[in-house]
């Protein structure tokens, strides 16, 4: 059974972090209805870096197309979430309010209702500010430990976006548990800039504990003596030593007998201070092997490695493909993998139910839901009310 099977969601969102947040519902069983404009989420029609944004983050989703601002679909809509458990909504501060939708005016409708508002700041002075992923990524120093030393760069995946929408997701299901205690709603709300300063949160730490001002991850300081890229016959990879027992098992596997017996390198700590000839000492070695020769080595002995992977190689991973980790996904009129959530239960991932929807594909088994006749249903089409 779908773990929040009888929740009922309604939507507004559109982009990518707003979507992330009812699509983990979604995964994860709750009925989320997406609530879109005639013409539908403008996500949807994003092009280039933008094409996957509707495909990945919409599934398991239903879709009700309504114009909010006509009398009759505003009231259908507020009919909608008097029979809902949860709204949540990504747009900018105050623009469902002047719809009707206020937390204020809704907790009256529906004082059982979680209202999830996704923004780009909690309370305080920013509150109001217009926000995007690479705003706050800019503005809270991830783009500066990503980049080059002054050539701040946004992280390579609106990471900022997916993981506020997850923390909005984490939220709604600690309120729905309270929910079930109190029997009152509750207003939960996520934000990027926020979220941005979690990421970085260690790097703030280590600069308060330390006195040192971390450089950015391109001119990296490590925290392991071992922790790097390597070239072999054929190509690179990634390795990682991280505790002394891993640097003994490694000079042990690899015949460095001498590096071992070093008393400059016996703690990380200690290897760290030698790295300016060390890894250059171990770049040779790694040459001696192909790629698949240095894993195999590597797996076999436990020690961390990865090969240096385009996102698009992802696509023919094994791994993901054997453990249902893709989804396929219909888009465009074409059938595309999309990665499941990170999540097992009972050691199986979480299925797809649906594809992302067509523009207004449920609007009629919604509207029938609320009580419309087949005639009503038809008119309020006609009529261009809903799609």
């Amino acid at each position: 059974m779908p773990l929040l099977e009888g929740v009922r969601v309604v939507e507004f969102a559109h982009m990518v972090m707003g979507p992330t947040c009812g699509l983990t519902l979604a995964d994860l069983g709750a009925e989320v209805i997406k609530v879109e404009p005639l013409e539908g989420d403008n996500t949807r029609r994003l092009d280039h870096a933008g094409a996957g944004f509707y495909p990945v983050f919409n599934r398991n989703k239903k879709s009700f197309a309504v114009d909010l601002k006509h009398p009759e679909g505003n009231a259908l809509v507020l009919k909608l979430i008097e029979k809902s458990d949860v709204l949540t909504e990504n747009f900018r501060p105050g623009a469902l309010d002047k719809l009707g939708f206020s937390y204020k005016q809704l907790k009256e409708r529906n004082p059982r209702l979680i209202y999830c508002s996704l923004k780009g700041f909690l309370k305080g002075p920013y509150e109001h500010r217009a926000a995007l992923d690479e705003v706050t990524q800019m503005m809270g120093g991830l783009a500066y430990m990503t980049g080059l030393p002054d050539r701040p760069l946004r992280a390579g995946s609106s990471v900022i976006d997916i993981l506020g929408g997850t923390f909005a997701a984490l939220g709604i299901v600690s309120a729905l548990h309270e929910r079930a205690k109190t029997g009152k709603g509750k207003r939960v709300t996520s934000a990027l800039f926020e979220t941005t300063a979690l990421l970085v949160a260690q790097h703030m730490a280590q600069f308060e504990l330390t006195g040192e001002a971390p450089p950015p991850m391109s001119v990296k300081r490590p925290a392991w003596g071992v922790y790097d890229i390597f070239q072999t016959k054929d190509g690179q990879l990634f390795v990682g030593v991280v505790t002394d027992t891993q640097w003994q098992i490694f000079c042990r596997e690899f015949n460095e007998p001498e590096l071992a017996a070093d008393a400059r390198l016996k703690t990380n700590g200690m290897r760290v201070k030698e790295r300016s000839w060390l890894i250059p000492r171990l770049a040779e070695s790694m040459k001696r092997y192909t790629k698949d020769e240095l894993a195999a080595h590597l797996e076999r002995i436990g020690l961390p490695f990865a090969p240096i992977a385009k996102p698009w190689d992802l696509l023919n991973d094994a791994h993901l493909k054997a453990s249902s980790g893709l989804i396929p996904t219909k888009a465009r009129g074409k059938t595309i993998s999309v990665p499941a959530l990170p999540l097992e239960f009972d050691g199986k991932r979480l299925a797809k139910r649906a594809d992302p929807p067509e523009i207004g594909q449920h609007t009629a088994e919604v509207l029938k839901e609320l009580g419309c006749s087949a005639a009503e249903i038809k008119r309020l089409t006609e009529q261009h009310i809903v799609r």
